[in-house]
């Protein structure tokens, strides 16, 4: 049954993330990617602080938000490869800031998103 609901979550995260990227914004840096995951992270941050307390949220919920819906979601084999692809062509600088910059608002993201998850359960 857990395997429903990680791939229906996962089909509206991939759907969700195909959404983002129908936003007209071409820039030489991977604004969408990058957006996609700062908001990707601050929502499973959420969803773990909500998760802690297990009687607000079924076992197949979390399968399906944390695991379906943000890993269907987040696009980290996406940004591997822009970032490959920054310093591929030779682009170090922007390569090097977005990588950084994704991993640290990523994991800040995580910490925020468990902190508003602390504040909704009061």
């Amino acid at each position: 049954m857990g395997f429903l609901f990680v791939a229906l979550g996962g089909a509206a995260g991939a759907v969700g993330r195909y959404a983002i990227s129908l936003i007209p914004c071409r820039t030489g840096f991977p604004t969408l990617t990058f957006i996609t995951n700062v908001i990707g992270a601050i929502l499973i941050g959420f969803i773990v602080g909500v998760a802690e307390s297990k009687e607000n949220m079924s076992p197949n919920g979390v399968l399906f938000l944390k695991t379906g819906l943000c890993g269907g979601f987040t696009t980290f084999s996406t940004f591997s490869l822009e970032t490959y692809n920054l310093f591929h062509n030779k682009d170090y600088v922007t390569g090097g800031v977005y990588a950084a910059l994704s991993v640290v608002c990523c994991v800040f993201g995580i910490f925020c998103g468990w902190k508003l998850a602390m504040l909704v359960r009061g």
